[in-house]
């Protein structure tokens, strides 16, 4: 299987994902699993969604010590009540770097890619992972929830070419060009 990262701008960031159906298997969940990871660790992430390499579908890999974790179908069941603000990135957003609030622990219900339901608590670190994995999944961009001034300064720290609602563009004149990869490019203002 030939995986890769969707463009920035591509729809399929900004689409809840669809619920995986273990009754009606469209892929073999195990080997699905078992190559998101191998992609994951190619590409130098510590978590990846499935929208992110094009599947719109609701799953997500992240490292684990002593095991790696895919998580099919997750949710949220419960947080603890600290929040922690460190500096996270993206995979699909390369050099954009935001510190961003998260709970410390959360407690998290799933499939495992075998089928089975498992319910686990998540703390530190990977609570932070699955987290910013599920924006993905819900079609959310990691930085949402921020203020467009926090984003501002983000962006203009590390130059780079990007708005608050996720679309990549190149500067031209006084226009810019929006790079989108789903349709023919279009001009704004």
């Amino acid at each position: 299987m030939q995986l890769e990262l969707v463009h920035p701008n591509s729809f399929i960031l900004r689409q809840k994902c669809e619920n995986f159906d273990f009754k009606n298997l469209k892929f073999d969940p195990i080997n699905f699993a078992q190559e998101m990871i191998k992609f994951m660790y190619e590409h130098n992430g510590i978590g990846l969604a499935a929208n992110q390499i094009g599947f719109n579908v609701n799953v997500f890999c992240m490292r684990g010590s002593p095991e790696n974790f895919v998580c099919y179908n997750p949710r949220i069941v419960d947080h603890g009540e600290e929040v922690v603000t460190l500096e996270e990135g993206c995979l699909t957003y390369p050099y954009l770097i935001i510190p961003l609030k998260r709970y410390k622990s959360i407690k998290v219900r799933f499939n495992t890619p075998n089928g089975d339901i498992l319910t686990k608590k998540f703390s530190d670190m990977t609570a932070r992972v699955v987290q910013h994995e599920m924006m993905h999944l819900n079609g959310q961009l990691f930085w949402e929830g921020i203020s467009r001034t926090q984003f501002e300064r983000a962006r203009k720290k590390n130059n780079l070419n990007i708005s608050y609602n996720g679309m990549i563009y190149q500067k031209h004149e006084k226009r810019k060009k929006i790079i989108h990869p789903d349709e023919n490019c279009w001009y704004v203002s």
